[in-house]
């Protein structure tokens, strides 16, 4: 058991027999009356996101997930194809339990794969990932210290905006929890 004011964004937890993965954690205290926990959260095995609502002294079942290593392999329609790192066993998990973590999968990619009673609910992908930027605007010499973004289309299919140095070619680092751009990267 862990107590829901243990439970911040990426907090896995069950409940009735459903796992949940924490994306949003608030706290509000209102008057003299107890705290609330608000928490958004993913449906591990359906992919709907919801808000859940605890007081303050509660507590939920902490999901026991197993992490193994694994690599992306392709995307076959609706399925992303896994494969174990160790024993090179494949898995399949549905684009929507990834939710939006599928925008950040490329072929080779090494992640973790998320294992609740011997089935395969989700990834854990690395802080940060770096691509190579395929499409974007024309750059302009002389901003390289500025804050004015422009366009940008990475290897994966992925769009996101860049600074305005930056340009087609170049390899860029990206946070995978907020899709933004991080820095440049040595290729």
């Amino acid at each position: 058991m862990i107590s829901v004011t243990q439970l911040r964004a990426g907090t896995f937890f069950e409940e009735k027999g459903e796992v949940f993965e924490v994306l949003s954690y608030e706290h509000t205290k209102m008057g003299r009356g107890s705290g609330n926990i608000r928490v958004k959260v993913r449906n591990l095995e359906t992919g709907a996101i919801i808000d859940k609502t605890f007081i303050t002294g509660a507590s939920v079942n902490e999901a026991n997930l197993a992490k193994i290593k694994a690599q992306f392999l392709y995307q076959d329609g609706e399925n992303f194809h896994f494969m174990d790192s160790q024993t090179f066993e494949q898995y399949a998990i549905s684009g929507r339990r990834l939710g939006e973590q599928n925008k950040f999968l490329k072929e080779g990619l090494e992640l973790y794969l998320l294992v609740y009673k011997e089935k395969p609910l989700a990834i854990e992908l690395p802080r940060a990932l770096v691509y190579k930027v395929t499409q974007t605007g024309p750059s302009y010499k002389g901003n390289s210290v500025t804050n004015v973004y422009k366009p940008a289309v990475l290897e994966n299919g992925l769009e996101i905006k860049v600074p305005v140095f930056i340009k087609a070619g170049e390899i860029v680092k990206i946070d995978t929890k907020t899709g933004e751009y991080l820095e440049r990267a040595k290729s």
